[in-house]
């Protein structure tokens, strides 16, 4: 399943869009539509998808940026990730792509170690973010961190590209554990 949302369709905007993978139709829904409700310079478009590759019925729009969802809770999550990440154009890899994780925060019924989901951000090089998608108040905050990531990748922040975000963001691989549902 893929949808392709715009937020707006001012003319003369520039497109950013954001490719969100993962096996969590309600949670990316819910994810896509608070990504939607932030403020935003770009147009911003939001494309779903359960996994990689995608189907090669139609045009893909260009992706600027791609959060691969994992819920701890799910090794079926993680393994759909993992076979997903194969199809991933290496370029991606170069600070436009990130591991958002969901359920640390109940750590009691994890199926997925955290440790495994930090080995496999520090594999592929990328960022990994912690956050209980299921609390409105925390859902909103990512999507509104991961519209300003995506505006970056898209080019449309003078003066910083996605190679800038590398070394921000890799503070959010070790997070506090109060810190990490935030």
């Amino acid at each position: 399943m893929s949808v392709l949302r715009p937020m707006n369709k001012l003319p003369g905007l520039n497109k950013a869009t954001i490719l969100l993978v993962g096996t969590e139709d309600a949670l990316l829904q819910q994810l896509a539509d608070a990504m939607l409700q932030e403020d935003c310079a770009s147009n911003l478009q939001v494309h779903i998808a359960k996994f990689l590759p995608l189907p090669p019925n139609g045009s893909h729009p260009r992706i600027d940026l791609i959060v691969f969802l994992i819920n701890l809770h799910s090794k079926y999550s993680f393994q759909t990730v993992e076979e997903s990440l194969c199809h991933v154009d290496a370029r991606f890899f170069l600070g436009k792509l990130c591991f958002l994780t969901t359920g640390a925060g109940r750590e009691s019924r994890c199926s997925v170690h955290r440790s495994t989901v930090t080995k496999l951000a520090q594999t592929y090089r990328s960022p990994l973010l912690f956050c209980d998608l299921e609390v409105g108040r925390f859902r909103a905050s990512m999507a509104q961190r991961l519209v300003r990531m995506l505006q970056i990748c898209a080019g449309h922040v003078r003066g910083v590209s996605a190679l800038n975000l590398l070394p921000l963001l890799r503070s959010s691989e070790s997070p506090a554990p109060e810190e990490e549902d935030l």
